[in-house]
């Protein structure tokens, strides 16, 4: 059956609400892990027990994005409340001239009890008054946001102005412990509006004994959208738009990239959006090639072209030295689901996702092998996690995934 054809049903699963884990471990290595192997076999662990189960001279990467307090709740004369949920930069475009801005800017944004506000500007004092932020609506989806005093940075205004945007499934408001919990030990960079959540369970200790051991460590930067919680409303997986994300790597990542490829060491992908974006380098480096917008497209991996991953990313090496970038951007919207063809994760590390979501999708494409006949390895996973009181999504426990070979 054709990827598009799939369909979506066939990758629901029963998740009790008391299974979804509302607060994150108090040590986050201290967490349950789950281990799939290549002959199939299903083993249980602790998250510290990590450096024991990656091979030495491996290469781990990271997504290093930080979450931005991404939500700002304002109140009408007449009372209404109105959240503005902001999405993604638009004037300026880039995060980090954004973020930099001083006195106003503008974002892509949800706004929720929108019908309450029609026109006029929403205003919210900070600091005991000593600084006011105001918004008004500057298009069907766009807000435009003006503070004062005016030198301050967006930045600035936003980390006294906003709130943690946690997963709408918690079913509950941000703490003062979300601003901490809801980020990786890594995050550097800011612009996500949910956190790359397999990454929660590092610690820094537990990277440096990763290192100590051989294990090679690099990172990305995909800022994560709202649209990973975005459920699949189609019944066939091909009428599902996925939503499209940016991301930036490094040439010392790409050149990481090639040396591992070159000597067949394993590249494991702490979450599904470091995934994403690595599996989207090789489409990345033809597009750049054929003078093409920086994009990667849903179905691009699907077309039937075949594509050599280690050329690919030789190529994009030698374009960035070449114009001597130390980094460079695109943008991707990249489905992976039964049927891609994988080119550079060997190794999963990700958390128990939702029932019928693109990223369920993701995890079956890569464990399973095609035409197997057999039931499904990621059912057999969740089904043995249910069953040994595993805890699931953003801030429940974590899988060690390696594809299945039969």
């Amino acid at each position: 059956m054709a990827t598009a054809d799939l369909r979506i049903a066939d990758f629901d699963y029963e998740l009790p609400d008391s299974r979804i884990a509302l607060h994150p471990e108090a040590d986050r290595a201290g967490c349950r892990l789950i281990s799939s192997g290549p002959d199939g076999a299903i083993a249980h662990h602790r998250f510290r027990d990590l450096p024991g189960l990656l091979e030495p001279g491996g290469l781990l990467v990271m997504n290093n994005t930080r979450v931005i307090n991404a939500r700002l709740e304002f109140h009408k004369a007449t009372g209404a409340r109105i959240e503005v949920f902001l999405l993604e930069p638009s004037e300026p475009a880039d995060y980090a001239l954004n973020f930099a801005a001083k006195g106003r800017c503008r974002w892509k944004c949800l706004v929720g009890n929108r019908k309450r506000w029609k026109e006029g500007k929403l205003e919210k004092e900070l600091e005991g008054g000593a600084a006011v932020l105001r918004a008004q609506m500057a298009g069907p989806d766009e807000v435009e946001l003006e503070w004062t005093p005016a030198e301050a940075s967006f930045a600035e205004v936003l980390e006294a102005a906003g709130r943690i945007p946690i997963p709408p499934y918690l079913n509950r408001e941000s703490k003062e412990a979300d601003s901490t919990d809801y980020q990786t030990v890594y995050s550097k960079v800011k612009g996500s509006v949910a956190a790359p959540t397999a990454g929660l369970h590092f610690t820094s200790g537990l990277l440096s004994e990763l290192r100590s051991r051989g294990v090679e460590t690099q990172e990305l930067t995909l800022h994560v959208g709202a649209g990973t919680f975005q459920p699949v409303k189609s019944e066939r997986i091909g009428d599902h738009p996925m939503h499209t994300e940016t991301f930036s790597v490094s040439r010392s990542l790409v050149q990481a990239l090639i040396s591992a490829l070159r000597e067949g060491r394993t590249v494991t992908a702490a979450g599904t959006t470091t995934v994403r974006t690595l599996e989207s380098l090789p489409y990345l480096s033809r597009a750049i090639r054929e003078g093409r917008e920086p994009h990667v497209g849903q179905w691009e991996a699907y077309s039937g072209d075949r594509i050599d991953a280690l050329t690919e990313l030789e190529w994009l090496e030698a374009y960035m030295r070449t114009n001597e970038l130390q980094q460079i951007s695109g943008s991707t919207a990249i489905m992976i689901a039964p049927g891609f063809r994988w080119k550079i994760t060997g190794q999963i590390i990700t958390n128990f996702h939702q029932p019928q979501s693109t990223l369920l999708l993701l995890v079956s494409s890569f464990l399973e092998p095609e035409g197997s006949g057999e039931e499904p390895q990621w059912r057999r996973i969740y089904r043995e996690a249910l069953d040994g009181g595993y805890r699931f999504l953003s801030y429940g426990d974590a899988c060690l995934l390696r594809p299945r070979i039969c």
